[in-house]
């Protein structure tokens, strides 16, 4: 039986090497974890991003096909009739917040980017509707760049629950882990995270007998 993990304050030494055995068990557990948002552009991916904010990847996956069928391009949504581009995008929540962001988001990059999304955290954070979290999805999964680690809802609930980070602010959490985490594993941890996230370490009722790292878990009710 394996022995379970104590409660209690640890090193940073120990955090790190918690952290280093998670990513190992949850890398092979998940092999092809990746952003299950709908993309083939970093466009896309950053429009889909956007429109995920208190929605499920599954629902935006549903709506962005017609969107960008509509709407190809930076250009496109740049000049969009706000109200059509609402109509489309309503089922995915805050609608209004979102389609205002998505055009003022677009006009940026129109603006200052010839209508091409910047490869840089510096640019992404600059443009309407976009923070950090937003432009990790696209550095990460897109553009192969490590700049930091994504913290959705499901990897706060995760970092905490692992002992990982002890605050609620995502920079914090961030913070916290990519100073845990090796550099070379960030862009899998957001993805290995948010996926054990869907299929075991759920919010109301964790399947922690069927986790894969119950015994090193600070939380596992076993």
């Amino acid at each position: 039986m394996r022995k379970k993990a104590a409660k209690g304050k640890n090193t940073q030494q120990d955090l790190t090497k918690r952290a280093s055995e998670i990513i190992k068990r949850l890398r092979r557990a998940y092999p092809a974890a990746k952003t299950a948002l709908y993309h083939g552009s970093p466009f896309e991916l950053l429009v889909a991003t956007i429109l995920s904010a208190q929605c499920t990847d599954e629902r935006v996956n549903k709506v962005a096909p017609d969107l960008f069928r509509r709407f190809p391009g930076a250009a496109d949504l740049a000049g969009a009739d706000i109200h059509e581009l609402e109509s489309i995008i309503r089922s995915t929540g805050f609608f209004r917040a979102k389609a205002k962001n998505i055009i003022n988001c677009c006009r940026a990059l129109m603006e200052r980017h010839s209508g091409g999304v910047p490869d840089s955290m510096e640019e992404l954070v600059k443009l309407p509707g976009v923070g950090r979290k937003t432009a990790n999805v696209v550095l990460g999964n897109f553009f192969g760049i490590a700049t930091g680690i994504v913290v959705d809802t499901h990897v706060k609930r995760l970092a905490g629950r692992m002992g990982l980070s002890s605050q609620t602010d995502p920079v914090k959490i961030e913070k916290d882990l990519m100073s845990v985490v090796a550099k070379k594993d960030w862009i899998d941890t957001g993805n290995i995270f948010i996926w054990h996230g869907r299929e075991i370490c759920a919010a109301r009722k964790p399947k922690c007998p069927q986790c894969q790292i119950n015994d090193i878990c600070p939380s596992a009710q076993l």
